[in-house]
């Protein structure tokens, strides 16, 4: 039987997409976006649940021994450059391959750098394997969640719907990563996990290779064209900007204990020119120009979400070393598994919340809204922690974890699938895919911010960080409902 349905031999545009149920209510084509990105997850999440241990055990534990804090700051600063680099992804789908096809190429990037994590020793594999995941996954995230925002019209209620059933597929993955790659390190050590991250992204990629013609001739289309003559130029200043971060490494301006501060100077940097280049094109009607405005404070409150929502991969993967009594009837289960928690919860309660959506449908929560509550409950999760602070090793029941991490998940689905679909919506004809790559430097900028938090934690006193950060994260929440209906009149009847 042919791996296309009838829809995909004739290319479907977002108004015939609307009438496609097929794909449990919701266009065909997104089982294909849905399966690449659950592969990608899986590897993704797979590596990232082994990487921080990998880096500060000893080396006698399989590990490098780099120490603690330095190696927390590593892993922030990769998170964050992984969305750092939506920009070129999304730059390159935008002015020349288009975004399809520069998601395919990237999952190809993201095989090769879990090979090399798998394959090459010590530093040399990490280092040139984080380059090329990173590179990959921002290209591939970027790019995904655009094709997916072209399977509905603009006014198609399903979309926040269909963005929540997108998140079940990376959150399937996100599940199972951890818990194969965690159970490999721990039995056959680290780079048999890295390996096994590799053959998941193979599946991804060979999945969507059957199934990416399938996909609206729209998820080809290039809005900006970069002219042909301008391609040495751009090839020059990629070829430059290689030789000054190779510089910058070799004089020791770029180390391993900066990192992260570098990855946050970088993004605050490429989000200001974003919106400045996006604001002032004269390619954007006064309409799109307010949208962007109005999508400023929500880009705020999303990097307040993502510096404490990221710590997962910092300061709990620590506390989950050193506190959590992670006995399993006298096994003790591998620290990666805790990273697998969280997607439990989101593939039981993305249904729900697609459900609810969709019940609700024009009488849901405004996106303001949404923000402004996810900031709240993500601050009373880290309040959450107060009650076991101060305790010994293995002190912190893991059924604490669990009640924290739910709350994490709640606070998780009322921004991200939401922030994803708001911004197709509010995105400009002409920087349609870069406008999801500046959702992604929220990320980036949050996940980079995560990783310098995670140099400032104590265990001997954690009263102090936690209660500061909870605290935060619910003012900017109360700041953002206060000023919602303003934020919506920016929005220009985007809700």
């Amino acid at each position: 039987m042919s791996s296309r349905s009838p829809a995909a031999r004739t290319p479907a545009g977002p108004a015939q997409g609307d009438r496609d149920t097929r794909f449990f209510g919701q266009p065909w084509g997104l089982a294909h976006v849905f399966g690449v990105e659950m592969w990608e997850r899986f590897s993704f999440y797979g590596m990232q649940g082994i990487l921080l241990i990998y880096l500060y055990y000893s080396a006698t534990q399989g590990g490098l021994g780099i120490e603690q804090s330095v190696a927390a700051g590593i892993v922030g600063a990769y998170g964050g450059a992984v969305y750092l680099s939506t920009i070129l992804g999304a730059w390159i789908a935008d002015r020349i391959l288009g975004a399809e096809r520069v998601l395919f190429l990237s999952a190809i990037v993201i095989m090769a750098g879990h090979i090399a994590l798998a394959l090459l020793p010590g530093f040399l594999g990490v280092g040139v394997g984080l380059v090329l995941v990173a590179i990959g996954s921002g290209g591939l995230k970027a790019t995904a969640t655009s094709v997916v925002g072209t399977l509905y019209a603009p006014d198609d209620t399903r979309r926040d719907a269909g963005f929540s059933l997108f998140y079940l597929g990376i959150n399937l993955g996100a599940f199972a990563g951890p818990l194969l790659t965690g159970l490999l390190q721990s039995t056959l050590g680290f780079h048999w996990g890295f390996g096994l991250a590799a053959v998941g992204m193979a599946l991804g990629l060979l999945q969507y290779s059957f199934g990416r013609k399938a996909l609206p001739d729209e998820a080809r289309h290039v809005p900006n064209p970069l002219p042909r003559g301008r391609y040495p130029l751009m090839i020059g200043i990629a070829a430059a900007g290689v030789v000054v971060l190779v510089l910058l490494v070799l004089i020791g301006v770029i180390r391993a204990d900066n990192l992260s501060l570098i990855v946050i100077i970088a993004v605050t940097g490429a989000a200001i020119a974003y919106f400045a280049v996006i604001l002032s094109s004269r390619r954007i009607t006064s309409d799109e120009r307010s949208r962007v405005w109005g999508f400023l404070p929500l880009f705020l409150t999303s990097v307040a979400f993502w510096s404490l929502y990221q710590q997962q991969f910092t300061v709990l993967t620590v506390y989950s070393d050193k506190r959590l009594n992670r006995d399993l009837f006298g096994w003790e289960m591998p620290v990666s598994w805790v990273n697998s928690i969280n997607p439990i919860f989101i593939i039981v309660l993305s249904g729900v919340f697609a459900a609810i959506w969709t019940k609700l449908g024009s009488r849901q929560p405004s996106t303001p809204v949404k923000f402004g509550l996810a900031a709240i409950v993500m601050g009373a999760a880290f309040l959450l922690f107060l009650p076991f602070a101060g305790g010994g090793e293995n002190s912190t029941p893991l059924l604490a974890i669990v009640g924290i991490l739910f709350v994490f998940t709640v606070a998780e689905l009322l921004l991200s699938p939401v922030g994803l679909s708001v911004t197709t919506k509010l995105a400009p004809e002409a920087f349609h895919t870069q406008m999801v790559a500046l959702f992604f430097l929220s990320v980036s900028l949050g996940t980079a911010i995560s990783g310098q938090l995670a140099t400032l934690y104590n265990p001997d006193d954690e009263v102090p960080y936690f209660s500061s950060l909870g605290l935060i994260a619910i003012a900017v929440g109360v700041v953002l409902l206060l000023f919602a209906k303003p934020v919506l009149k920016l929005m220009r009847g985007v809700r």
